[in-house]
């Protein structure tokens, strides 16, 4: 059998007949929802202007894990000092860090701006936290990573959600702050139209797929019930809103949140940053698919069933441009597999090219000069998608069949506070 023969087998087969219609219609399906859901969300809970209830003001933890953050950690705690709210601390773990970032926090620890708790080993993100969350005295914790500047207004927006008693989190909505390169761009365009554009629709859902691990508030209650955070995870904040949410607590999205954050500004670190990023979400389909799929759990059926899609429209994408590479090398061309736009390429590409639009637009009065990286957003469908698409085949399988180590009980290492 030559490789004509066999390429003209694939192309009569019903398996590429349902690849082929699914690659084309689940991202103007998954587009048009997005839009319809955020603007419902818009409508019904983003547009009237909350007022702040003084009467309500439970003690706030602030709560930052800080490892070699040396350039960025000073603007971070001069931020976090900023705060516009009666009652709160700043806590922060230094985890081990090896350069500068010990002695600037000991200069505001010294001078009782801030409370410092220094590790002696650097042991992640999830385990500096869980470490810090013994000594924090607030009622709720706001995390906040360590590169990062909230917004003075962060907790009046945030904390009033927990007047109701079943909800655990808060995610807040980070703005892309230094977007010096194309690259940055194109994540101040993502973080808009995509992240932020998803979690207004998931609210109409009721369900989240993440709290953001840049800016997010948790009630200790609720925090402490799940068992806090898992070291074990590629994405603790992923699986911790998985957690929170099988205990059927309620998470929602507040858009004024405002947190300032740092990106990744070579492919270099992007591609680290979202292998990591999709390496975690297999995992975390791997650790709660099971517990998921239970009928009390129903309301996380879409948010599991997206996740899963997004991966399999990932392998389509990758799997139908491969063939068309070898078919066209090969000097036969296969029916339907171009990734040349066509019209229903452009189709497609004015679908996302909508969706971006919509996501900036709603953003627009948190990020004022965020409409004019519009010109920008041509080259998403064309760059970016094929980036992540790369990203989640490459390493969403290490997290959904490689075998996570068993975690064993970690060796003390002494934690001190300082100040």
């Amino acid at each position: 059998m030559d490789i004509i023969t066999v390429l003209e087998s694939i192309q009569r087969s019903p398996i590429y007949l349902v690849v082929l219609i699914f690659f084309a219609w689940y991202p103007i399906f998954s587009s048009a929802m997005w839009v319809f859901t955020s603007i419902v969300f818009f409508f019904r809970r983003e547009r009237k202007k909350p007022v702040f209830d003084h009467r309500y003001v439970p003690p706030v933890t602030v709560l930052i894990s800080a490892y070699n953050e040396q350039d960025h950690i000073q603007q971070t705690i001069e931020g976090c000092l900023a705060i516009d709210y009666p009652n709160y601390e700043t806590l922060v773990v230094d985890d081990g860090s090896t350069d500068g970032t010990s002695s600037i926090l000991r200069k505001f620890s010294d001078g009782g701006a801030i409370r410092l708790v220094t590790k002696l080993a650097n042991e992640g993100k999830a385990m500096a936290l869980n470490d810090a969350i013994p000594l924090a005295n607030g009622e709720i914790f706001l995390m906040i990573d360590a590169d990062a500047v909230p917004d003075p207004g962060v907790l009046k927006a945030m904390v009033p959600h927990f007047k109701s008693s079943r909800v655990a989190a808060v995610t807040g909505n980070p703005r892309v702050a230094n977007r010096h390169s194309l690259l940055s761009k194109l994540q101040a365009i993502e973080f808009s139209s995509i992240v932020s554009l998803q979690r207004r629709g998931s609210r109409i859902w009721g369900k989240l797929l993440t709290i953001s691990g840049v800016v997010g508030a948790f009630h200790r209650t609720a925090l402490l019930d799940v068992g806090a955070f898992s070291p074990d995870m590629a994405t603790e904040d992923i699986d911790l809103t998985w957690k929170l949410q099988r205990r059927h607590y309620d998470i929602r999205y507040e858009p004024r949140a405002i947190v300032w954050m740092r990106v990744p500004v070579s492919v270099r670190g992007l591609w680290r940053q979202r292998c990591r990023w999709s390496e975690g979400m297999g995992q975390v389909l791997r650790r709660h698919a099971k517990g998921v799929f239970s009928w009390k759990c129903r309301r996380l059926w879409p948010v599991m069933m997206e996740s899963v899609l997004s991966i399999f429209w990932a392998y389509a994408f990758i799997g139908l441009t491969s063939l068309w590479a070898f078919s066209y090398a090969m000097g036969y061309p296969p029916v339907g597999a171009s990734p040349i736009p066509n019209y229903w390429g452009m189709l497609i590409g004015s679908m996302c090219l909508l969706q971006l639009l919509v996501g900036m637009l709603l953003d627009r009065k948190y990020d004022r000069n965020l409409p004019w990286y519009y010109v920008f957003a041509v080259l998403y469908p064309l760059i970016y998608w094929v980036f992540m698409a790369v990203v989640s085949v490459v390493s969403t399988p290490r997290g959904l069949f490689r075998a996570q180590p068993e975690l064993k009980p970690t060796k003390w290492k002494p934690v001190r506070e300082v100040g």
